[in-house]
């Protein structure tokens, strides 16, 4: 279906915007920033502005005057987004005349005059009151009473419908002191923009050191694009109220000098949070996913860390007649650096996701992994668990239990943890144990670390091919 419009009117405004600036936050929104200059005349008057993010928030628009501070106020702001459509074009001729052009099976076209009775869509209430989407099809009621049901062809409507503009538009009644040129700027916030990080990790072939990109995703569906803007990306969890009725957010004193970097991405301590400057100027296409590059580190010393740990993501376990956490376990395959100068890196990392590779033995890359991380400041320590441990095998079972007394306020156990190599070369496990309540180890087979005051560390190196078991005894009141 094609519909022709015989009639258009257009709508002037302010003139196009010459700079404008960005600044993301990760979590699905914007402010936006632009100047742009408006050719007003003395006393009250309306002004459209056009180009502005169809996910808008209205209540957070500021305007001021650049180049006349005070010279104007603005009494009255409508965002208009009913926007020039087929459908919306439809929606609003219903009821009025249209032409109908259609060819018929025989090959002859035919011209017809009627009127629109229902669009292909409309919003309708049910017997409840409830309003939803529904497709109804077209009805056209000809001049020579025929009814038309869902016909096909082109329709031809004299005007565009009042109210329908061809782009998401501000207008404002405005109250200027002055008459001529005057530049303002314009902020807002708008949805639809948000940005991620992504890591790639290349290590080398023995694991020991490995290469770290990061990239920032840039997501913009905010139903505009921004050309040649400055661009800035807030890291950190900013609260926004409920039904964003707070408006712009304030800003904070800068404490950390701005890290120099001619092409990349400048880093720079911003109230609680981390902002990162392009240090170029970026063209952002609606609909359009833009990778960017963050930071950069080569070899940087990375740790590998087996751990066994049969109660990992329990929060509290309390001891009874059936043991928990037995039987065969998988090594979970840590990946561990920190992100300090000695490693060569040293900058805040903003949260994303990390891709493990690894070089085998012909030099080519595998993907050992990925994990997610939390924003992470300079100078901590990253851990990746990136899968588990194909040769290394570990086998848990409880062989001791009795109860303390009579109250059933505490008992004894005694478990056993056998960790098998069948790899060809030797590897250093970590065998997680996790109690809660007020207990103590009685007895051991291996010495261990206290991690904190629900975990203990044994930490044992085995040989090619070696088996060792673990044992303790352990003494649970609560």
């Amino acid at each position: 279906m094609r519909v022709i419009l015989l009639a258009l009117a257009t709508m002037s405004g302010a003139a196009a915007f010459a700079q404008s600036e960005l600044t993301v936050y990760n979590q699905g929104f914007a402010l936006v920033k632009e100047h742009r200059s408006l050719d007003l005349k003395k006393g009250m008057q309306k002004v459209a502005v056009e180009d502005v993010a169809q996910m808008i928030e209205a209540n957070s628009v500021g305007i001021r005057s650049l180049s006349h501070p005070g010279s104007f106020s603005v009494l009255e702001q409508n965002y208009q987004y009913d926007l020039i459509g087929v459908t919306a074009i439809l929606n609003k001729a219903v009821g009025k005349e249209i032409v109908f052009n259609r060819v018929n099976p025989d090959g002859k076209k035919e011209r017809i005059v009627g009127t629109l009775l229902s669009a292909p869509s409309n919003v309708v209430s049910d017997a409840n009151g409830s309003q939803g989407m529904v497709w109804n099809g077209m009805v056209v009621r000809t001049n020579d009473g025929r009814i038309l049901l869902n016909p096909s062809g082109e329709i031809e409507v004299s005007s565009i419908p009042e109210g329908l503009i061809s782009k998401p538009t501000l207008m404002w009644l405005l109250d200027s002191d002055l008459a001529g040129k005057n530049d303002v700027e314009l902020s807002y916030l708008t949805q639809g923009m948000t940005w991620k990080s992504d890591y790639v990790l290349s290590l080398d072939n023995a694991g020991t050191k490995g290469d770290l990109k990061g990239w920032v995703t840039l997501t913009n569906n905010s139903g505009t694009a921004y050309n040649e803007a400055k661009l800035k990306l807030l890291a950190g969890d900013v609260f926004r109220a409920e039904n964003f009725m707070g408006g712009r957010g304030g800003g904070g004193a800068m404490r950390d000098a701005m890290a120099k970097a001619e092409t990349g991405m400048a880093e720079e301590q911003f109230a609680e949070y981390h902002l990162y400057t392009l240090q170029r100027p970026a063209s952002i296409r609606n609909n359009e996913i833009k990778q960017l590059s963050l930071l950069e580190g080569t070899d940087i010393p990375v740790n590998k860390k087996l751990i066994v740990d049969a109660l990992r993501g329990w929060n509290t376990y309390y001891p009874g007649e059936g043991a928990v956490g037995t039987g065969p376990i998988k090594p979970l395959v840590l990946i561990e650096f920190k992100n300090d100068e000695a490693s060569h890196l040293g900058m805040p990392m903003p949260m994303g996701t990390v891709k493990v590779f690894q070089r085998d033995k012909s030099g080519a890359l595998q993907m050992l992994g990925e994990a997610s991380i939390q924003h992470t400041p300079k100078n901590e320590k990253l851990s990746l668990p990136v899968g588990r441990a194909f040769d290394i095998v570990a086998e848990r079972k409880r062989t001791d239990f009795r109860w303390l007394g009579s109250s059933n306020r505490g008992c004894v156990e005694k478990f056993e943890i056998e960790v098998r190599n069948r790899k060809e070369t030797s590897e250093t496990v970590h065998v997680y144990e996790r109690h809660w309540g007020d207990w103590k180890v009685t007895d051991k087979s291996d010495n261990f670390d206290k991690l904190d005051s629900e975990t203990i560390d044994f930490v044992i190196t085995l040989k090619p091919n070696e088996v060792h078991k673990v044992t303790y005894t352990i003494e649970t009141r609560w």
